[in-house]
């Protein structure tokens, strides 16, 4: 894929996001890594408004706020960075303000395995990140903790955060982190909820280790 390829799936990814209800606003924020660089939506410019040009170019490897594009990366620059330089097989990171995964995020709840897919993101539970003020150091190390081994988690009071292998794959692990959410909102709600036991669920993240289409060699 292209630079602006990239640039446009970003845009497109967005767009779809906010269609869908997964986020509103211009809450969310979606990054890619190209090359040695992050490119980031830009911080508060709708969605709707975006070309390819907008989207904000940062070095991944930096430790300070540069950029190249006419608009300021979105205020959640530093987690993303921080995902993508600590994560290399992570190409993509999806954040959201998604409805149940910030209702647990508000209860401060980690997602357990109520269910086999949450073998998807790496371990037998999705984690919920300590709350930090949004856009700080603190806030990226939080999630770093809590993503260790995973490829997603809930922000305390604030949301979620996903990694893909691509757009795409971070898209679908956005979705699918929001369907789990729902689904223990209302186990909960229903009573007599089980939870899968650990050797269970270690089967089940080595089984979605291989999990998908391969290329033929």
């Amino acid at each position: 894929m292209t630079e602006f390829e990239l640039r446009r799936k970003i845009i497109d990814l967005c767009l779809q996001m906010n269609a869908t209800g997964l986020n509103q606003g211009t809450s969310g924020n979606i990054s890619a890594r190209f090359g040695k660089q992050m490119l980031i939506t830009p911080s508060g410019v709708p969605y709707e408004q975006l070309n390819a040009e907008d989207i904000a170019s940062m070095p991944i490897n930096s430790s300070k706020l540069t950029w190249d594009g006419p608009y300021k990366p979105s205020s959640e620059w530093h987690f993303h960075r921080a995902i993508l330089k600590s994560k290399p097989d992570l190409n993509a990171v999806i954040h959201t303000h998604s409805m149940f995964s910030t209702v647990l995020s508000i209860a401060r709840e980690s997602i357990p395995a109520v269910h086999y897919m949450i073998g998807a993101f790496g371990g037998n539970t999705v984690e919920c990140a300590k709350y930090a003020t949004f856009g700080t150091s603190q806030l990226s190390a939080n999630i770093k903790k809590a993503m260790k081994d995973r490829t997603a988690c809930l922000l305390a009071n604030h949301g979620m955060v996903v990694g893909g292998k691509d757009l795409d794959n971070a898209m679908w692990t956005a979705v699918e982190l929001e369907t789990l959410a729902k689904q223990y909102y209302y186990a909960k709600l229903a009573g007599n909820m089980v939870v899968l036991p650990d050797d269970e669920m270690e089967t089940v993240v080595e089984l979605f280790k291989g999990y998908g289409q391969k290329p033929k060699d």
